[in-house]
């Protein structure tokens, strides 16, 4: 299962549980933050029965801990960013 299937994810979301910095240095993109900017990814559990929103948000400091974004970065430089659609693609395992 996809975390589309459990949540939703977008841009500018004040509503989400957490966000994803976007854009930004190679070591900070993909970051978890419960600090709300309308350029970071907002992710909002919506099947709480299945998935805790407290839970997700430290899978994604593990995801970014491992290096898993500086892998789908894209750009030049010093600047880089994450899709959308890279977060919404992720894969989810029952335990």
């Amino acid at each position: 299962m996809k975390l589309c299937d459990l949540a939703t994810i977008r841009t500018n979301f004040p509503e989400a549980n957490f966000w994803l910095v976007r854009r930004g240095s190679e070591e900070r993109c993909g970051e978890p933050t419960r600090v709300f900017n309308p350029e970071h990814i907002g992710v909002r559990v919506e099947r709480t029965d299945i998935l805790l929103p407290d839970y997700l948000f430290y899978v994604f400091v593990s995801i970014h801990n491992t290096g898993h974004w500086k892998r789908l970065a894209t750009g030049t430089l010093s600047l880089v960013n994450i899709r959308v659609s890279d977060v919404r693609n992720i894969e989810l395992s029952p335990v």
